[in-house]
């Protein structure tokens, strides 16, 4: 896996990181809502779904530091696996976030393109 792949999904998983406790803990706060929804609006309905929805991006991000691990532990074809997996069902939530609701676009390009960026780097 060459460098440029391996740049991509540390981005990857540091977004994902920095979005896990916004969505899990923070999304009480307004100014947490906009960068999320863009909307301050409260939702207290969703607050159960957004803290698992928090906790799956943690579990995204720890996937691709595993991945990355293998990668330089020894295991490049097993690393190289986990990542490519990982980047491909971030693309494809990102388009279905994208899909499901337009407004919030913003969040569904963070989260497929720096994975879209781990596989076509990986093409080349």
């Amino acid at each position: 896996m060459n460098a440029v792949s391996q740049v991509f999904a540390m981005l990857a998983a540091a977004i994902h990181l920095i979005v896990w406790p916004l969505e899990s803990f923070l999304y009480g706060h307004p100014r947490v809502r906009f960068l999320l929804t863009g909307s301050t609006a409260d939702a207290p309905e969703v607050r159960l779904w957004r803290f698992n929805v928090g906790f799956y991006n943690l579990f995204l991000a720890l996937g691709l530091v595993a991945g990355l691990v293998l990668l330089h532990t020894g295991h490049a074809g097993s690393g190289r696996a986990v990542i490519t997996y990982i980047a491909a069902f971030m693309v494809a939530g990102g388009i279905t976030l994208f899909v499901s609701e337009p407004k919030i676009w913003r969040g569904a390009l963070g989260q497929a393109v720096p994975a879209a960026a781990i596989l076509l780097a990986q093409a080349f």
